[in-house]
């Protein structure tokens, strides 16, 4: 499984490639960052992000893109880029039919520290011990690119057997749609009484004779 990693924002992109399977050792392919000037027109820096993505997805053809799920800070500017950037990298992905999966900066941290409050430095450090590095990669956006591709790795086939259990599920649950009026599923015999229809039928003749 080759999987691109996507730490999300518009000044620096954090992006980095791991290629593996859960269980054994995994590789880094690539590790790096996409800049764009902070004084540029935000339509602009977004086109810089959709091109590097771009170039990342044609040099090393990923499998799945794992992108950071955006959430709620007190910078409500910051949230808005990061949001901004992560969507490129969606679009990026879904343009080509790439499988995008979202994780949450807990759930990274978790999966690769063991902790879902471990700083940046214990997650580069980490990163390093499971990638066989020789540093940190530089700057901590590529170091929590490449957590989030390590923890899609790690997290898929859970993931894949939870949808499968759902799938199998939803297959084999009863069929309730046969009846369609619920007064008569509760009271069979107001649907099927022949004595009811005999009685109704000598009544109607009585009527009319």
């Amino acid at each position: 499984m080759r999987v691109l990693g996507v730490d999300p924002g518009l000044t620096r992109c954090g992006v980095g490639v791991v290629e593996g399977v859960a269980g054994r050792p995994l590789t880094m392919r690539g590790v790096g960052v996409v800049r764009t000037p902070a004084d540029a027109e935000l339509g602009h820096r977004l086109v810089v992000i959709e091109q590097g993505i771009e170039q990342w997805l044609d040099e090393y053809r990923p499998e799945f893109v794992a992108v950071e799920r955006v959430f709620s800070q007190h910078n409500v500017r910051t949230v808005m880029g990061t949001a901004q950037a992560s969507a490129v990298a969606m679009l990026c992905a879904a343009r080509r039919g790439i499988p995008v999966a979202l994780h949450t900066p807990s759930e990274v941290k978790a999966a690769v520290t063991g902790s879902g409050r471990a700083d940046k430095a214990q997650v580069g450090a980490m990163v390093t011990r499971l990638l066989r590095l020789d540093a940190p990669p530089k700057p901590a956006d590529a170091a929590d690119a490449l957590a989030l591709a390590i923890c899609h790795i790690w997290r898929a086939p859970a993931q894949n057997r939870l949808q499968q259990a759902v799938a199998l599920h939803a297959t084999k649950a009863p069929n309730t749609s046969r009846t369609s009026n619920p007064s008569l599923a509760s009271n069979p015999s107001r649907a099927s009484n022949p004595s009811r229809a005999s009685n109704a039928s000598n009544a109607l003749k009585g009527r009319t004779a």
